[in-house]
């Protein structure tokens, strides 16, 4: 009897910059995409290096990496209003920080 085992491999790679080692095409590439970034206002461009065996449609790559963003949006959010939520507090209540402060130290 012939066993069938799937075999699949999937490399996940985010870039935010050029490596030291990088070539000097990879360099001026990320040089441009800063341009670019700066002449937009103040963006932030990642590369995404994907690499999937055996091959996935573009468009189901494209929907996983717009789920992904969706959550990584999410987390931001809650990030963003728990800092908020600790200025408020630090302003209303500046008393309590000050003494962590004094505890920490």
């Amino acid at each position: 009897m012939k066993v069938y085992r799937p075999e699949w491999q999937c490399t996940f790679n985010v870039n935010d910059g050029a490596e030291e080692s990088a070539s000097w095409k990879v360099r001026i590439a990320w040089h441009i995409r800063a341009l670019a970034d700066k002449l937009d206002g103040g963006g932030r461009t990642l590369k995404i290096d994907c690499s999937i065996s055996p091959q996935v449609s573009r468009q189901d790559i494209d929907t996983c990496l717009g789920k992904g963003f969706e959550v990584a949006q999410g987390l931001l959010t809650q990030l963003a209003h728990q800092a908020a939520c600790e200025d408020v507090m630090r302003h209303a209540k500046a008393d309590l920080f000050e003494e962590d402060c004094q505890r920490q130290r």
